[in-house]
């Protein structure tokens, strides 16, 4: 038997207890320190334990000093059921999480401009028993690892980790910040998941939701406004309580909320090895001083590791990365609907084009400070959408082709939403819908597949297509037709040459070519030669050529 302690922060309540298993469920008194922790300890043998707090609430929507039962917000594991509860294991006369032994800390991973990013959604992305309506499993992406890191990705990004309530969500309304989805798996097999992708290079971004609860979470409950804004500071953007960054707490020098979620990011860092977070709906996190201060207690709890922070930070906004800025990058969605326009033959005015594709010419400074994709967890996949549109069969992965085109050449970090590298049609939703694997064993499907994995090979690869080196030496409004050079100071160059039209223009002239000589179209394996500063090529509709020297 060892004395096992357990503590509550609820700094403004009157009084709270421990119920338990290991109590047959009585109360257990707790006191109250000089920092505001409820405090207790019982004897316990090894094993596994269940438990809540019942404590006098102070949230304005219960009666007052009404008592409820919560679970422990620090919680590492939770039983989330109709009466839910904190899972403890003791082990050696001590709390631990699991037993887990790293074997792959050591690996190298990639640095951050060579990032290809692949966003998962476990539930949806592979296996899961009994038949479609079965949540995939940390263990079945493990099983996908190998192809994954054939198709060149070295990070994949884990859509909401985090205990949340319903068997169908995409767990953005978490309700236990410390707890994983226990659908999902254990936190050993969360662990062997992580261990699994370093093995192999690839890092691991956990998508982190911290401007908002799910409205049960146990914080709401103990005291609501401690943690809280009273009202939605945002009402048209507004999902569940939000935290208030700037609350401040002068009697025990402290800030609630930012302490909360810095020491739940933390312990990710820390018991997960993460390797960076998207922060989820960061505009309405409001507060850049936070947004820093996490970052940084995250990227000290990682070490010499590589730690990479991206916003999702709609409308979009320069001073949220950089030099200056809090995070290291920002999800580009004006990235998304430029070309989302291009594949479907929606294309204004070439400057939209421009913008996006040389993300300086919006204010961001830098080569790895927008996240660039044809598609996210936000919306439906391209061929969804162009199916939408009546664009289809051959057409319309020649579409998805030349939008992947741009994505690899442009300045930023590419990412793929699961399954648009082969075709995946199914549109938005937060239901049960598994990525259709087979789909692969089509021509069109695998043929689209290999035009990914070459160009992620030459986005990997070449030098010339980091940092932001980019000059556009050709356009024409009329035609449709753009011109643009990556380079390196080591000479090497990649042109990218894109019809945006629906008009084939054969034996077209592009001058000012960066060198003559021979030059090596990627996509297609030839090559052509440019003299006297132009070239003459056939120009397909919908179309870009990715010209190598």
């Amino acid at each position: 038997m060892t004395d096992i302690s357990f503590s509550l922060f609820a700094p403004y309540n009157k009084e709270a207890a421990l119920i338990g298993d290991f109590s047959n469920w009585e109360p257990l008194e707790m006191t109250k320190n000089e920092q505001g922790v409820f405090e207790t300890s019982v004897e316990l043998e090894d094993g596994q334990y269940h438990y809540k707090f019942r404590v006098r609430s102070k949230s304005w929507f219960l009666e007052e000093d009404e008592w409820v039962d919560v679970v422990d917000p620090y919680a590492t594991h939770v039983e989330d059921s109709e009466t839910p509860s904190a899972i403890l294991t003791v082990e050696n006369g001590e709390r631990i999480l699991d037993t887990y032994e790293w074997q792959h800390d050591d690996t190298p991973l990639a640095p951050d401009h060579q990032l290809i990013i692949y966003e998962v959604h476990v539930g949806d992305f592979s296996g899961g028993e009994g038949g479609d309506d079965a949540k995939g499993r940390y263990t079945n992406v493990i099983e996908k690892l190998d192809y994954l890191s054939d198709l060149g990705i070295t990070a994949i990004e884990l859509m909401p980790i985090e205990e949340f309530p319903g068997d169908q969500s995409w767990g953005y309304n978490p309700r236990y910040f410390f707890a994983t989805e226990s659908s999902y798996g254990t936190s050993a097999e969360l662990k062997e998941l992580v261990d699994a992708c370093h093995a192999r290079g690839i890092r691991v971004i956990k998508d982190g939701v911290y401007n908002h609860s799910e409205s049960s979470s146990p914080l709401t409950q103990i005291d609501h406004d401690y943690w809280y804004h009273h009202e939605p500071q945002d009402s048209e953007n507004n999902w569940g309580p939000e935290f208030n960054y700037e609350k401040y707490d002068e009697n025990l020098d402290t800030f609630p909320a930012r302490k909360f979620v810095g020491d739940a990011v933390r312990y990710w860092v820390a018991n997960y090895h993460i390797d960076g977070i998207r922060y989820d709906a960061a505009r309405q996190l409001d507060n850049f001083e936070f947004m820093q201060w996490v970052n940084n207690e995250a990227k000290h709890a990682a070490g010499e590791k590589p730690f990479f922070t991206i916003a999702e930070y709609i409308p979009e906004d320069p001073s949220v990365t950089g030099p200056d800025g809090p995070m290291d990058s920002v999800w580009h969605e004006s990235f998304y609907y430029t070309m989302k326009d291009v594949m479907q033959g929606n294309t204004g005015d070439l400057e939209g084009v421009k913008d996006v594709l040389d993300a300086r010419r919006r204010g961001f400074p830098g080569g790895n400070n927008v996240v660039n994709f044809l598609s996210s967890h936000d919306h439906n996949h391209v061929m969804a959408d162009l199916g939408e549109a009546g664009i289809l069969d051959e057409e319309a992965f020649k579409r998805v082709k030349l939008g992947a085109d741009l994505m690899f050449t442009a300045i930023g970090i590419p990412m793929i939403w699961m399954g648009e590298e082969f075709g995946e049609a199914s549109t938005k939703t937060t239901e049960v819908n598994k990525l259709s694997w087979p789909l692969l064993q089509n021509e069109l499907n695998a043929d689209l597949h290999a035009t990914f994995r070459g160009l992620i090979n030459l986005r990997k690869n070449n030098s010339a297509l980091f940092g932001t080196n980019l000059d556009f030496f050709h356009e024409d409004d009329d035609a449709k037709v753009l011109a643009y050079v990556r380079w390196n100071d080591e000479g090497s160059r990649v042109v990218i040459i894109a019809n945006l039209s629906g008009d084939y223009l054969k034996d077209y002239t592009i001058p000012n070519i960066p060198a003559d000589g021979v030059w090596h179209e990627w996509s297609q394996d030839y090559d052509l030669e440019a003299h006297d500063g132009t070239l003459t090529l056939d120009l397909p509709d919908y179309e870009a050529k990715v010209l190598v020297k």
